[in-house]
């Protein structure tokens, strides 16, 4: 069995959590998958992994290890398909993720695009708002909206992503449209999640102040927010990418414009796990979406 397969083992029992379900991932018996561990640790002469009866977990020194191996893995794995193939033909399956309103709207016309130059290369999208962890899941890419919080993940800017305060004509009539962000506590306010107060909505507050957004509707998905907007139920804060088309044609109207924050609502990023060898197709559908977004900004 080749060094690299024994590496395969140890991370199959880290990712999977013991060596029943790692030999079933893999193909292996139990009995085989410990015994491979077991001579690993022996030939470093270091505990990788601290057993217990629910789940395997990794030492100190089993944690060092298996971030480089891990590392190591997928350089060998990249090397081998860039060197093995044309290098005019990108093959293999690119694992990508990315938030769910952005994905339905720019990131799966592009990945179709994309396969279609390149027909040989599988693309794996998962459309969720939630956070994910792309080393431990396995993802070789994320584009994510926002604040970029502080990781060590690689990450670079497609596009600004400003958010435009909105309401649709039909709630302007009944309600009236708001001439101060103060005046939003008395409005019906359309939340995503958790936001309550109007610096949520990137407007400045006096000091020590938390006015509160009106009430309304809240809900943890942007689409079923615009949703409700344009059907006159509130006032809501909405990315550009969503509104746009509905503001030029007057389904949507903007709001206390001369109050906006433009860079409130962060940017449009793409992720991907720190590494010092990325295979072609990878580096490949980066800058194509490089190359798309910038278009965008342009238009």
């Amino acid at each position: 069995m080749s060094q690299k397969t024994e590496l395969e083992i140890l991370l199959a029992v880290v990712d999977h959590g013991s060596f029943s379900a790692a030999a079933r991932a893999l193909g292996y018996t139990p009995s085989a998958v410990g015994k491979r561990v077991h001579q690993l640790e022996q030939r470093l002469n270091v505990p990788l992994l601290v057993r217990s009866t629910r789940r395997m977990t990794l030492t100190e020194a089993g944690r060092r290890y298996a971030e480089e191996a891990r590392d190591l893995i997928a350089r060998l794995t990249a090397l081998e398909e860039d060197i093995s193939d044309d290098a005019s033909t990108l093959r293999g399956t690119v694992r990508l993720t990315s938030s769910a309103a952005l994905g339905r709207r720019f990131v799966v016309p592009l990945v179709i695009e994309f396969m279609e130059h390149h027909p040989e290369v599988e693309v794996e999208l998962l459309l969720t708002d939630k956070i994910i962890d792309l080393i431990g899941e396995g993802f070789d890419l994320s584009i994510r909206t926002g604040i970029l919080p502080d990781s060590s993940l690689v990450s670079r800017k497609l596009m600004n992503n400003p958010r435009i305060l909105c309401a649709a004509p039909s709630y302007i009539e009944q309600h009236g449209s708001p001439g101060k962000p103060e005046d939003l506590t008395i409005h019906r306010c359309l939340r995503l999640g958790q936001e309550r107060q109007l610096s949520d909505w990137g407007f400045a507050q006096p000091q020590g102040g938390n006015a509160r957004l009106g009430s309304g509707f809240s809900c943890n998905n942007l689409e079923a927010l615009h949703a409700a907007c344009i059907s006159g139920r509130g006032i809501a804060w909405l990315p550009e990418f969503l509104t746009a088309s509905d503001i030029n044609k007057g389904r949507l109207l903007p709001l206390l414009k001369e109050y906006a924050c433009p860079d409130a609502g962060g940017g449009v990023f793409l992720l991907r796990p720190e590494t010092t060898f990325l295979p072609q197709r990878i580096r490949t559908l980066i800058d194509f979406f490089a190359d798309r977004f910038n278009e965008m900004r342009r238009d």
